[in-house]
């Protein structure tokens, strides 16, 4: 659209514009197309271009980089892309670990720290005093590496009300109706801290850096067992915010109760505290723990194999179901179904071929290649998104230099 032809009032044009041409930025990725390149894409004017460039690279949010010719005539153009001076920190509250990352605009995951902390029934307020410790980490990264941070992102294991800040329901946590203060863990970022549920920003991460598919069903395997769900690059939440509570699926109407109040659900089956007692795995660390269940499982171990072997199983009952009910043929494996999807893969294969023939084509279950980072690259990049999709609400909202 040309700004001087668009309709609507000049403030509304060049906030729409701003968010045009930081988008174009972003998408081309490593291409770092120039002023000229970036007129004719969006059609707008190269005056128009060179303004809003102006104040983008002013901002921080994009970095001039390189010289070069777009062709035989004329001055060269510098190629520009997302700053990597400005950055957002994701974090974790999981049931038995905590993680937080530091991740640049262009999706570089400048510093990722895990701690284990056995946090389920443990008061909120202590859980987020372990969390700040770990904060302050990245933020003592980012000062050495001069990232300037813009905000931060705060996943949980439960269904949260966003706007009031209030984790609504984390069964594995033994949280209810528990509110935050996700702000206080970055005080003075310009953009705040926004809360989320871990699966749906694992999710997002997979889609943003993982190269989903624009249509899949990411299953998140820690303790509990979450989904999210992504329908043309976007993520459905449902009326209530809930969609994608894949691991509260009955699978078995006769099994053990299960933490959300039912019973049968997948997450006594498939959950990772219900595969490594299956398995007769030793208390211990969660580290200890998986190490001793992957050890098991490359011996052979009966226990392990059938454990294993049953959580596969379920997952795929609940994955035929869900699968069609969503009309999605691809589905992402993340958290510790990630790491045992060499073992895991056939018995979930059959169970969907048994209950749901022909839905899923086995080369459309992947796993994802984000490992642990996923769920914060989700949560810092729904950030990072909302600045390239609203840049100009960020110039005004943001004092950094």
């Amino acid at each position: 659209m040309n700004e001087s032809a668009a309709p609507g009032r000049v403030g509304d044009v060049r906030r729409r514009n701003l968010s045009l041409v930081l988008d174009s930025i972003a998408r081309t990725g490593d291409a770092k197309p120039s002023r000229a390149q970036l007129a004719a894409g969006t059609g707008l004017t190269k005056a128009a271009v060179s303004s809003l460039v102006a104040d983008l690279v002013e901002s921080g949010l994009v970095s001039e980089v390189g010289l070069y010719r777009d062709g035989e005539r004329g001055r060269p153009g510098q190629g520009l892309e997302l700053s990597s001076r400005r950055g957002v920190v994701g974090m974790e509250i999981n049931v038995d670990y905590l993680a937080v990352g530091l991740v640049d605009l262009r999706g570089n995951l400048r510093f990722h720290s895990t701690v284990e902390s056995r946090n389920r029934g443990m008061a909120s307020r202590e859980v987020m005093e372990r969390l700040r410790d770990l904060v302050s980490e990245a933020v003592d990264t980012a000062a050495a590496e001069k990232v300037a941070i813009l905000g931060g992102g705060l996943a949980v294991p439960g269904l949260v009300d966003e706007r009031r800040n209030i984790v609504l329901s984390a069964p594995n946590l033994h949280w209810e109706n528990e509110h935050l203060d996700p702000g206080s863990l970055l005080k003075g970022a310009p953009l705040g801290v926004r809360l989320s549920n871990e699966a749906n920003s694992a999710a997002l991460g997979e889609l943003w850096y993982g190269n989903g598919p624009a249509d899949f069903l990411y299953v998140s395997g820690e303790v509990g067992v979450g989904g999210g769900v992504i329908i043309g690059s976007d993520l459905y939440l449902g009326p209530g915010g809930s969609a994608g509570e894949l691991g509260h699926i009955v699978v078995h109407p006769e099994g053990p109760a299960c933490s959300c109040g039912g019973a049968g659900c997948l997450e006594t089956f498939a959950g990772q505290e219900a595969i490594f007692e299956a398995a007769t795995i030793p208390e211990g660390s969660l580290a200890e723990r998986t190490e001793q269940l992957l050890a098991a499982l490359a011996a052979q171990d009966p226990n392990a194999l059938k454990a294993v072997h049953d959580a596969g199983r379920y997952l795929g009952v609940a994955l035929a179901s869900s699968a069609r009910l969503m009309d999605i043929d691809a589905i992402v494996l993340g958290g510790h179904f990630a790491l045992l999807g060499e073992w895991l893969r056939p018995a979930l294969l059959a169970s969907l071929d048994r209950y749901a023939p022909g839905l899923l084509d086995p080369k459309n279950l992947t796993v994802s290649g984000l490992e642990h980072s996923g769920t914060l690259l989700g949560a810092a990049g729904q950030v990072i998104r909302s600045v390239i999709e609203s840049p100009f609400e960020f110039l005004l909202a943001s004092k950094l230099a």
